[in-house]
């Protein structure tokens, strides 16, 4: 097995998750025509949609390099100097779910940016309908690219007038793993919000340390939000990392959910856990106010 076909945990926990019965869900043409993907499984009928009332939305293109990385980005209309907050998507690419979370972010006060990191690995993400396809696409992303394309990110809120000496950022599954990377690589981010990010990566000579690894590093406020019944991101893990950030004496707190599994605030899929997602949102809310990104 080579380390773009690995199975990383984030992926392990995202597709051994329980069925849950009597919910509904959109067809899969509905599901296509909401912008959602197909690749996590069947879309619930009922997901959090926001509207852009009180908001200008839409397609951001970021230089990256010799290339222009697209992204969604989202901010409150006429106010000027938001905080940035980032919002690293999973490896589903930058689909409906992503994009309804920064504009919820939005709503909040900031200039809200995801970036679309996996444009220059092959095709749309969100097109393709078998994870097992998105496993080598994904994991063919060195860390070192990753860092320049969200540096980048930055650097384009800077650009639209936003204040990025209040940047923060959020991330989910796969993107949950980036949060941890890059509060070790940013000097600039003043607090994160990790969303069952891994911790423990396999061998992969792209990304030469793990979250764990990195514990001596982190630069900036993360706050972790675990599942207890994720079944790639094992409770032990995580008290793993905790206990490496205390004792190299770095700000960071978790939240582990009860019977929440892998995927706990992605309202779009089965895994979707109400009380779970809607205080980890509110944990997110209060963690970036007290570390000053939301006023």
């Amino acid at each position: 097995m080579t380390a773009e076909t690995t199975m990383t945990a984030d992926v392990i926990g995202l597709t051994r998750v329980a069925p849950v019965s009597r919910r509904t869900f959109m067809s899969a043409t509905a599901a296509v025509a909401a912008g959602y993907t197909l690749a996590a499984g069947p879309v619930r009928a009922e997901v959090i949609t926001t509207d852009t009332t009180g908001l200008q939305a839409g397609d951001a293109t970021i230089k990256v390099g010799e290339g222009e990385m697209p992204g969604y980005y989202a901010r409150p209309a006429g106010v000027s100097r938001p905080p940035v907050v980032l919002v690293a998507m999973e490896i589903f690419g930058l689909h409906e779910y992503i994009k309804d979370v920064t504009r919820r972010l939005a709503k909040l006060g900031a200039l809200a940016i995801a970036p679309n990191y996996y444009f220059n690995k092959g095709p749309d993400l969100t097109k393709i309908t078998d994870v097992n396809e998105l496993r080598p696409i994904v994991n063919a992303k060195p860390d070192a690219e990753l860092f320049a394309d969200l540096d980048a990110t930055v650097a384009w809120a800077a650009s639209q007038g936003a204040d990025t000496s209040r940047l923060g950022m959020i991330g989910f599954c796969r993107g949950g793993r980036y949060v941890w990377e890059y509060a070790a690589h940013s000097d600039a981010l003043k607090a994160a919000a990790a969303f069952y990010g891994s911790l423990v990566d396999p061998a992969n000579p792209l990304w030469p340390k793990s979250p764990l690894q990195l514990a001596p590093e982190m630069k900036a406020p993360v706050l972790g939000l675990y599942g207890e019944a994720d079944t790639g991101i094992s409770v032990a893990q995580v008290e793993q990392m905790k206990a490496a950030l205390g004792q190299n004496k770095k700000t960071a707190e978790f939240k582990i959910y009860k019977d929440a599994p892998h995927g706990f605030h992605a309202d779009y899929r089965p895994s979707y856990r109400k009380d779970a997602a809607e205080d980890a949102w509110a944990q997110t809310q209060a963690w970036f106010r007290k570390y000053g990104v939301l006023s």
